[in-house]
C-alpha cells in the first residue's frame, strides 16, 4: 500500500527541499568546469558503456560526451524554480537568491552543451525549455525586480522555433520534430500552454482545438499520442500517456473559459478513474524519459487542485491524486536524473496543495 504523507505543509515541503539536495549532488554538475554553468547528468555515478568502457564525471564536472537529455534539463529547471518560489513564499531572499543563480547557470549549461545554441530537434523539447524559460524569467523578477535577458531570449527564439513548426498539414497542429511526420499531443500541448502564457491566446486556442478534434477519444475522456504522415495518409498512435494529459490540462487551466473549465473537469475525472490504481496512485511509465511522465501530470494536477474556478469536486480528485502519488514514492531512491526530478517535482506540487489547504 503507499505511505500517506504525515504532519503538515512543512513535512511536504521538507521533503521537496530534500529531493533537489538529493538531486543536485548526485546528478548535479559544473560543464567542463566553466564557471557560471550547472548541468544534470544522466546517471548519479560512472557509468559502463556499450563498448565497456566507463564514463566518469571528470572530477565533479559534466562530461561533454555524456549521455544528452535536453528535456530532462528543462524540467530539472522547472523544479529548481519550484524550489525558489518556495522560499521566497517563505521570506528565505537568501535561498531564493542561490536558486535563482543556479537556474541561471542550468540555463547556460543547457545552451552550451547543446552545442552553443538552444534550438532542438525535437519541437515538444523546445517547448518544454521554452516554458521552463518563461518561468525563470518571472522568478528573476520576482526576486531582483529586474528581466533576465538570457530567459527572454530563450522564450524568443524558441517561440520563433514553435511557430515554425505549425503548418495546415492533417488540418493544423504542430509536429513533433524536424522531420515533419509526426504531429502529436506531446508536443501540441506544451506549446498550447507556451503559447497561453505568451500572450498568444488565439494561437493556444487553435492548437487546443486541433488536439481536441484530432487526438482526443470522448469514449476515454482522454488525450491520444499521435497522428503519423504516411504515403496513404495517416495512422493513428493511440498510446495514453499521463503526462499527456497534464500539459492539456495546463493549457486549459491558463485559458480559463468556462468551455475550458469544462473540459478540463472532465480530463480530471476520466484520469482518477483510467490512470490511477484504487489507492489513487497515477500510474508510472518505468525506463529513462517515462520517468518523467507521472511528475509532469502532478504538476498540472497541483494548478487544478489550487484553481477555485473548478468544482470542489475536481479540485479534490486533483488533489487526491498528488497527495497519494506523493506518499507512495518517500521510500523510493531514484537512480537516474529523471527519476530524481520526477520524485522531487511530485512532492514539491504536494507541498503546493498543502500549502493551500493551509492558507
Amino acid at each position: 500500500m503507499p505511505r500517506e504523507p504525515e504532519g503538515t505543509m512543512e513535512s511536504m515541503q521538507e521533503l521537496a527541499h530534500q529531493a533537489a539536495i538529493d538531486t543536485h549532488q548526485r546528478f548535479g554538475r559544473r560543464l567542463l568546469r566553466l564557471p557560471g554553468t550547472w548541468i544534470g547528468q544522466s546517471y548519479s555515478r560512472a557509468h559502463r558503456l556499450r563498448d565497456g568502457s566507463l564514463l566518469s564525471d571528470l572530477n565533479g564536472c559534466a562530461h561533454p560526451f555524456s549521455e544528452w537529455n535536453y528535456w530532462w534539463q528543462a524540467h530539472y529547471l522547472d523544479a529548481i524554480i519550484d524550489d525558489g518560489h518556495s522560499y521566497l513564499a517563505a521570506g528565505d531572499a537568501e535561498s531564493a537568491r542561490a536558486e535563482l543563480a543556479r537556474a541561471n547557470h542550468l540555463l547556460r549549461g543547457i545552451r552550451i552543451r547543446n552545442f552553443g545554441m538552444l534550438p532542438n530537434y525535437f519541437f515538444d523539447d523546445m517547448a518544454w525549455l521554452a516554458l521552463a524559460s518563461g518561468r525563470l524569467a518571472q522568478f528573476t523578477l520576482a526576486v531582483t525586480g529586474e528581466g533576465n535577458h538570457a530567459a527572454q531570449t530563450a522564450m524568443r527564439v524558441l517561440g520563433e522555433q514553435l511557430q515554425a513548426g505549425m503548418d495546415e498539414v492533417l488540418g493544423g497542429g504542430l509536429y513533433w520534430s524536424k522531420k515533419r511526420d509526426f504531429k502529436n499531443t506531446p508536443a501540441n500541448a506544451p506549446a498550447a500552454l507556451f503559447f497561453s502564457r505568451t500572450g498568444q491566446e488565439d494561437t493556444a486556442r487553435q492548437v487546443l482545438q486541433w488536439l481536441e478534434k484530432n487526438l482526443f477519444s470522448a469514449e476515454r475522456g482522454l488525450y491520444l499520442d499521435g497522428l503519423r504522415l504516411t504515403s496513404q495518409g495517416h495512422t493513428m498512435e493511440p498510446a495514453v500517456y499521463t503526462y499527456n494529459q497534464g500539459t492539456v490540462l495546463g493549457a486549459l487551466l491558463e485559458l480559463g473559459e468556462p468551455a475550458d473549465l469544462a473540459h478540463a473537469q472532465v480530463l480530471i475525472d476520466a484520469t482518477t478513474h483510467s490512470l490511477s490504481s484504487a489507492a489513487g496512485v497515477l500510474a508510472f511509465n518505468r525506463g529513462g524519459d517515462g520517468n518523467l511522465f507521472a511528475g509532469i501530470l502532478c504538476r498540472y494536477l497541483a494548478l487544478a487542485a489550487k484553481d477555485h474556478h473548478l468544482e470542489a469536486r475536481s479540485r479534490e480528485q486533483a488533489k487526491d491524486l498528488v497527495t497519494a502519488t506523493a506518499g507512495h514514492l518517500i521510500d523510493q531512491e531514484p537512480r537516474r536524473l529523471s527519476a530524481a526530478v520526477q520524485r522531487w517535482m511530485i512532492f514539491a506540487a504536494a507541498a503546493q496543495i498543502e500549502l493551500e489547504a493551509g492558507d
